[in-house]
């Protein structure tokens, strides 16, 4: 039968703090044989653990147009056989304070 065990977080997390300095500890060691053979350009010289930074893609209005287009038209597709309500609520109704409304709403669920 298996014995169950159970980790406390804060032994993984200090765990995962360790092996993340022996990683780095080793990385740096071996850019330091890499020098020394001298096997290694400038860019292989950086430590792998710096990844370079992504530039971010710019959309086109166009681009941006045909995504809302399509949304759009899966969210048609998704709402099709659902009931759309036609009117739209009065303002008065709106402005209603928030404690009527409640009011409404637990007599309504009193009936």
């Amino acid at each position: 039968m298996p014995i169950k065990t159970t980790f406390d977080p804060g032994i993984l997390s200090a765990a995962l703090e360790g092996l993340e300095l022996q990683r780095k500890r080793i990385e740096l060691q071996i850019v330091e044989i890499r020098r020394a053979l001298g096997a290694g350009s400038k860019a292989s010289a950086v430590s792998p653990v710096a990844e370079p930074t992504r530039r971010r893609r710019k959309l086109s209005a166009a681009g941006r147009k045909r995504i809302a287009e399509a949304q759009k038209k899966r969210w048609a597709a998704f709402h099709k056989g659902t009931e759309v309500p036609t009117e739209t609520p009065k303002l008065a109704q709106k402005a209603a304070p928030a404690q009527s409304r409640n009011k409404k709403k637990a007599a309504g669920a009193r009936k």
